[in-house]
């Protein structure tokens, strides 16, 4: 169906060739997913051709073996892939004079390969905002995908709470989190480093887990998601070591209701801009707006960030089957950091988050 609409949008758009780079572009077009590191990888669209997938030699048997019901041709490593990708699409269409790529990903050493194997060609079309668009509204199979990511998610702050104990590092409760998500639900992939950041670390938002060590009485913020069948969760959650001070309690309550009054104003109908002034004007408010130094929030899907951003300026008007983030921060320098994060879907009656770990301030006991 998406891969139609691709083609349907060539048409439209009198282009001959789509020339798709981005492994997540074409695992979305294509259900086959894979990393190539440094070889060519690449989804060849037509507007009146049938399209084929361009892989590593190695990858060949393992796409035709895919949901990819297309021709998968691959290269040694060699041989010349652009001539032979050239070679490909000559003997399927004779149209090759308008191109679209993704410009947000293709290099531009493999630009100047294409240009050379077909020199008379405009490559000026830019299919990065169309692909986001066209991924922004998410099907019940893609949800129920981000649904059970979400309860990954869950499962890892669960591992995380119970091994934050005194005189361990950030990186011990880190790696303890990716271990147990592995050993017990059989996950090989988090969306992205897992972040576990303790006292005034936590006021600098993606500092990542260091070699400092837990100790009572500071706030210990989480950060982190798994891939699920190729699609991934993020969420945060800060928890109080031993008893928190006032001040720590204090922000901690105000981003509380922030991100709550946020998560009640998702509806179908408010625009991103009107959803992060929400959050936003609670935080200012209490005196705190300095120290919120992001966007509420962002996309989600197959990438952990994708399109859209939830921020001042973005006048896109929220619909249903949206995904994305609400995540207000406030980040005090030298003093604690605090974050509450859930990504969800946008229904008919609002918005359902994709995490459940409770948000009231859990204090956990000093444990030696």
């Amino acid at each position: 169906m998406n891969l139609k609409k691709l083609q349907a949008y060539l048409q439209k758009s009198n282009l001959d060739v789509a020339y798709l780079s981005n492994p997540i572009s074409i695992a979305y077009f294509t259900g086959y997913e894979m990393e190539p590191h440094e070889r060519i990888f690449a989804l060849l669209v037509f507007k009146d051709a049938d399209p084929f997938l361009f892989t590593p030699a190695l990858n060949v048997e393992e796409a035709k073996a895919s949901a990819w019901e297309g021709d998968v041709y691959g290269y040694l490593d060699d041989e010349d892939p652009w001539q032979l990708i050239a070679d490909h699409i000559n003997k399927r269409t004779k149209e090759t004079d308008h191109w679209a790529i993704e410009k947000d990903f293709l290099q531009v050493s493999r630009y100047e390969a294409l240009h050379e194997v077909f020199p008379g060609s405009n490559f000026t079309t830019d299919l990065s905002q169309f692909i986001s668009h066209l991924r922004l509204f998410k099907t019940s199979k893609e949800i129920e995908a981000l649904k059970k990511a979400g309860e990954e998610a869950d499962f890892a702050f669960q591992i995380g709470f119970n091994a934050i104990k005194s005189g361990v590092t950030e990186r011990y409760i880190a790696g303890e989190i990716e271990n147990q998500l592995k050993l017990q639900k059989g996950v090989m992939h988090t969306s992205f480093e897992t972040i576990v950041q303790a006292g005034i670390n936590a006021a600098n938002p993606h500092l990542g887990p260091t070699m400092t060590k837990i100790k009572p009485n500071e706030l210990v913020l989480f950060d982190l998601g798994t891939m699920h069948d190729g699609y991934a969760s993020d969420s945060s959650r800060t928890v109080a070591y031993g008893e928190p001070t006032s001040k720590q309690r204090e922000i901690y309550e105000i981003d509380r209701e922030a991100q709550q009054a946020a998560i009640e104003a998702a509806k179908p109908g408010i625009t991103a801009s009107e959803l992060d002034h929400v959050a936003r004007k609670i935080i200012v408010d209490a005196g705190y707006g300095d120290y919120f130094i992001h966007r509420l929030g962002h996309g989600i899907g197959k990438d952990v960030h994708e399109f859209p951003s939830i921020m001042a300026g973005n006048d896109l008007v929220i619909q249903e089957g949206m995904c994305f983030s609400i995540e207000p921060g406030i980040y005090i320098p030298n003093v604690a950091g605090v974050r509450i994060e859930d990504c969800g879907v946008v229904t008919g009656d609002g918005f359902q988050p994709f995490t459940h770990t409770d948000k009231t301030l859990n204090v956990l006991p000093i444990r030696d």
